[in-house]
C-alpha cells in the first residue's frame, strides 16, 4: 500500500507555505482560508516533506 497525503482543514490557519512548496499537491481552498490536498496519491516526495516539515501547526501527514 503506497501512503497518501492528508491535511487536517480544521487545524490549517492558512499560511499557504503548503501551496508555495508543492502547488501540485496542495491549494487553497476556494472560498475559505484554508489549504486542500488536491492530489492525495501526491507528487514529489521531497517537496511534499518539505512542506510536512514547513507547516507552523503540523497539519499536513502521510497515511498509510
Amino acid at each position: 500500500m503506497s501512503k497518501t497525503v492528508h491535511l487536517d482543514e480544521e487545524e490549517c490557519i492558512g499560511c499557504a507555505s503548503c501551496v508555495e512548496i508543492c502547488p501540485e499537491v496542495f491549494q487553497m481552498k476556494e472560498g475559505d482560508d484554508k489549504a486542500e490536498v488536491i492530489k492525495p496519491e501526491g507528487g514529489p516526495e521531497e517537496l511534499i516533506q518539505e512542506a510536512i516539515d514547513t507547516c507552523p501547526v503540523s497539519c499536513i501527514r502521510w497515511e498509510e
